[in-house]
């Protein structure tokens, strides 16, 4: 993956925000659809098959996977990383079925709050008084959107805190196996064993989907791989200090869709919860851009593989 931290001699600020205003719109989309779905398919089927019909999107991969040759240190990482990654998979659709879409956005934008932290605990990351502030900053953030005592919180918010710090994980993991192998073998492999990690699950709770199901599920892949796509695009074009910003637009349109296709009340607690994370997450990676140390932070969408 492209860290963004590209020389501004050859930096197209205008493209990377195209490009990042299409992911946002692509993850949107994802979130939307599986809302849409419904909770009949049980989260961790509907995961499956959404990685499963993903894997057709692999299929111009197949000869440099085959010639790929992980060690077997790289592929107990590739298969912890897949089996870790599924759970935080069924979190996330199991929370996009029970709150709504704005606060499943907001929320998710506290796993490169999560990389941070573990990049200091586990990768020797230094953490200086203003990335501190920064981590304490957003962490205030989700407390804005969550505010315990002052309503009742729903399952899917605490799968939610789940889905973000096993993402989170998932990314620091990444890092280490594509510095390794490339960013490309990485995807693969997650896609790979992810569907082998939901297998199990969502035999457990397997319903027979309708023709219809498959359908949502395989346009879910498709706008995932589509914002993933993009969002390379956008790292090529410009830099993260460019681009991060443009993600805010992703709160904005999971707000409109909320209100327009789901009927969810606009709660402006939320939004400043959102906006408060992802200040502070802009804040960490711009301070990284400014240092120019190797980047370990990533971009809010960076972490959604």
């Amino acid at each position: 993956m492209a860290t963004g931290t590209n020389d501004m001699t050859d930096s197209r600020p205008v493209a990377g925000a195209l490009w990042m205003l299409l992911t946002g719109l692509c993850f949107v989309a994802v979130t939307a659809l599986v809302k849409y779905l419904g909770d009949r398919v049980p989260a961790a089927e509907s995961a499956f098959l959404r990685y499963l019909l993903g894997l057709v999107f692999l299929l111009p991969m197949l000869r440099p996977l085959a010639r790929a040759r992980p060690t077997r240190r790289q592929t107990v990482l590739f298969a912890g990383r897949g089996l870790m990654h599924a759970i935080g998979v069924i979190l996330w659709f199991y929370a996009m079925t029970r709150i709504p879409i704005a606060e499943v956005t907001a929320m998710n934008y506290l796993a490169p709050v999560y990389v941070t932290v573990g990049a200091a605990l586990f990768l020797g990351e230094r953490l200086a008084i203003r990335r501190i502030a920064a981590v304490g900053a957003a962490l205030l953030g989700a407390m804005i959107i969550l505010r315990p005592g002052f309503r009742e919180l729903d399952s899917g918010h605490f799968a939610m805190l789940g889905t973000a710090a096993i993402f989170g994980s998932s990314y620091l993991m990444a890092k280490v196996l594509s510095d390794e192998t490339g960013p490309a073998l990485t995807v693969a492999m997650l896609s790979i064993w992810v569907t082998v990690g939901l297998a199990p699950f969502a035999a457990a709770v397997w319903i027979t989907p309708t023709l219809w199901e498959l359908g949502v599920l395989l346009t879910v892949a498709l706008f995932a791989t589509a914002g993933h796509y993009t969002m390379s695009l956008a790292f090529r074009a410009a830099p993260i200090t460019v681009t991060q910003p443009v993600t805010f637009l992703q709160l904005i349109w999971a707000v409109l869709l909320g209100m327009v296709m789901f009927g969810e009340p606009l709660d402006p607690w939320v939004v400043l919860g959102g906006t408060v994370i992802l200040t502070a997450v802009s804040f960490i990676t711009w301070r990284e851009a400014v240092l120019k140390r190797r980047a370990i932070t990533p971009p809010v969408p960076a972490t959604k593989y």
